[in-house]
């Protein structure tokens, strides 16, 4: 039973390559455009000016602008609702390949969008680049978790979240003004978006596909084993194959899930609930906003103007430093524990940070609100930035994953586009309380964890689904038992 897998070169490899080739991106993306938004916008300004021969007026600057920065988690929503067609019918490995398209076209569209004179081609790449990251947002974990061995699942889940924090760092980094973050410099900011992709349409085709995928979804038994065994760097893989078959087997009744059937299935009905409340919670509770506007909160809490891009630097990096902690700690710690704590920290940090801003005039002040930025940051990457995807991966089994997924990261993008749409305007109406409804949606989402997620660490994805059977008041049986009856469907 205590078989502990080890990392192989093999699992190495595909994981960094996937997630450098597609969570990177995400990350890089999110942030690339804080930076250099003055001169974008002087961009947009002079390009209008060309055409109609007189300024745009501020209002609609501002609107171009927001829809530059919200246009990409729009596409994200996007992305996540082709990933179940997409990973059924191209496999996980297939799809990471294919979504590089949406990645390639709108970095050189970004890259000439200077020399094209079109402010329109930057907004329309967003929304591509933005289906890029929904896809990949979704796919690499469900990929990864279906690669590791489970006692390795939930520090190899948390890689792509490592990868998408470095991605931020990048460009926080390229976005020195110094380096790129300057007039002559964004368009191959923007444009350098396209590398990671190529180095990953290069690369990963040399990787297997996910065995549980060749099994259960292809019924190809050969190629599965043979995946299995590069993977774990063993001939022996029995035992695996075996529980793969049992899990295909108690399954088999269910058929394979659309999303419809998703929402009405008993068994999955809790399951279901909580992964939209980790996303929910992960994005609601305040994170893009401190991203998306990093630099406004330093410089009203009294940072010099030359000086912010480097405390945002500093806060990408300890970002990165934490979630390196975190791939290290999931496994003793385990998935619930992390959760808890995160967004326990993020909502003290987010109640602090309102008495910070809203008594700004003392002098040391500032720095406190400096302080609960990083705290929060921390927070954040321990548990609510990580975790969701490693138990949405955990929670479903390989016929309900994809609709899974699908569901979280529709949730995960709305939430996301939701909170970039509708920050500015609590800034400007609440002021320093808006993080008050940050923290409170930290405390619910905690309470949430508390009250009904179980822990799932060095658990294989059936034991899991029937500690949630429980709750569900339905009854998981596997092997030659009887299968609880599941209406007809749910077959394909």
């Amino acid at each position: 039973r205590n078989l502990k897998s080890r990392l192989t070169v093999v699992l190495m490899l595909a994981t960094l390559i996937s997630a450098f080739g597609s969570s990177f991106q995400y990350g890089y993306n999110v942030a690339v455009i804080n930076s250099p938004s003055l001169f974008i916008q002087q961009f947009y300004n002079t390009t209008y000016v060309e055409r109609y021969g007189r300024p745009m007026e501020d209002s609609f600057l501002t609107l171009l602008w927001s829809l530059s920065v919200s246009m990409y988690p729009l596409g994200g929503l996007f992305g996540s609702l082709m990933v179940a067609p997409l990973v059924n019918k191209l496999g996980r490995k297939g799809t990471l390949l294919f979504n590089n398209i949406f990645s390639v076209v709108p970095a050189v569209m970004m890259g000439v969008s200077e020399i094209a004179k079109s402010y329109e081609i930057i907004i329309v790449a967003r929304v591509i680049v933005g289906i890029c990251a929904g896809l990949s947002s979704n796919v690499v974990p469900m990929y990864l978790g279906e690669l590791s061995p489970k006692n390795l699942r939930g520090a190899i889940g948390v890689v792509p979240q490592l990868f998408i924090t470095i991605g931020i760092l990048s460009a926080q980094v390229l976005g020195i003004r110094s380096i790129l973050g300057n007039n002559t410099g964004w368009p191959l900011m923007l444009g350098l978006t396209g590398i990671p992709a190529l180095v990953e349409l290069l690369l990963l085709p040399f990787f297997p596909e996910s065995p549980r995928y060749m099994l259960i979804q292809k019924g190809d038994d050969k190629t599965a084993r043979r995946a299995l065994q590069r993977l774990r760097g063993s001939e022996d893989v029995d035992r695996e194959m075996d529980e793969m078959r049992l899990e295909h087997q108690s399954e088999q009744a269910e058929g394979r899930l659309s999303v419809l059937n998703l929402l009405s299935l008993r068994s999955l009905r809790w399951q279901l609930i909580s992964i939209v409340a980790m996303n929910m919670g992960q994005q609601l509770s305040g994170i893009n906003a401190i991203y998306y506007y990093a630099d406004s909160i330093y410089s009203s809490a009294g940072v010099k103007e030359s000086n912010i891009q480097y405390v945002t630097v500093g806060t990408g990096a300890v970002n990165v430093f934490m979630t390196i902690t975190a791939v290290f700690i999931v496994e003793a710690a385990g998935r619930r524990l992390l959760l808890l704590i995160g967004f326990g920290i993020c909502c003290v940090s987010c109640a602090l940070l309102t008495v910070a801003l809203t008594f700004q005039s003392t002098e040391w002040m500032p720095y406190v609100s400096i302080a609960c930025v990083i705290v929060y940051v921390v927070g954040h990457a321990v548990g609510p930035s990580t975790i969701p995807y490693v138990v949405t991966t955990e929670m479903f089994r390989q016929s309900s994953r994809p609709a899974a997924f699908m569901v979280a990261g529709s949730i995960h993008w709305l939430s996301n586009f939701t909170v970039g749409l509708v920050f500015p305007f609590m800034e400007s109406g609440l002021g320093s309380y808006s993080f008050i409804i940050f923290c409170f949606i930290c405390l619910a989402t905690l309470f949430y964890i508390w009250l009904v997620v179980p822990e799932t660490k060095n658990k294989t994805f059936l034991e899991i689904s029937q500690m949630f059977a429980h709750r569900n008041q339905v009854d998981i049986q596997v092997g030659n038992a009887p299968l609880p009856t599941v209406s007809d469907e749910g077959q394909t």
